[in-house]
C-alpha cells in the first residue's frame, strides 16, 4: 500500500462506531431482553415453589426423627420450634433436629404448622407468594400432609 492509503484506512479503522451500528446492536440486545426477560422470570417462580417444597420435606424428616425419640409428633402449640428447643413434657427429646432455625418460606410468610393434620399426624403448609389459602402458579399452597 502506498503511504496515502495506509493512512485512510488507519484513520477509518480509529473513527469508531457509527450511529448506525450502535442502533442496530442495542436493537439486538433489545430483542434479547425482550424474548429472555419473560422466561427467565417466570423460572424464578418456579424455584421459589421448589425451594418451598425441599424445606417442607426437610421439616417432615426432622419431625419423623422428633417422634421416633420422643413418641410423638409436636403439637400445634409446640410448633415446629420443638425441633430447636425441648418442649415441656418431651423426656427423650434428644434435639436439635434442624441446624438452623425455623425460615420462612421463600416469600417470607411463616410456615403453617398443625398437629394431627386434616388427613394425617402432621400438616406443614406454606400459602405460596400471594399468603392466601388455594391460588394458582406462584400463589399456590404447598403442603405436606
Amino acid at each position: 500500500m502506498s503511504g496515502t492509503r495506509q493512512r485512510t484506512f488507519q484513520a477509518r479503522s480509529a473513527a469508531g462506531f457509527t450511529l448506525l451500528e450502535l442502533l442496530v446492536v442495542v436493537t439486538i440486545i433489545g430483542l434479547l431482553a425482550a424474548y429472555v426477560g419473560p422466561k427467565y422470570f417466570s423460572q424464578l417462580g418456579r424455584s421459589e415453589q421448589g425451594v418451598a417444597k425441599a424445606q417442607v420435606e426437610a421439616f417432615a424428616r426432622a419431625l419423623d426423627t422428633y417422634r421416633l425419640e420422643v413418641g410423638r409428633y409436636p403439637t400445634t402449640e409446640e410448633g415446629l420450634n420443638a425441633l430447636l428447643s425441648k418442649p415441656a413434657g418431651a423426656a427423650r427429646w434428644n434435639g436439635p433436629y434442624l441446624q438452623k432455625a425455623v425460615p420462612d418460606d421463600p416469600w417470607g410468610h411463616p410456615y403453617l404448622y398443625r398437629s394431627p393434620g386434616v388427613s394425617g399426624d402432621f400438616e406443614i403448609t406454606s400459602y405460596g407468594k400471594d399468603g392466601q389459602p388455594g391460588g394458582t402458579g406462584d400463589a399456590a399452597d404447598v403442603t405436606y400432609q
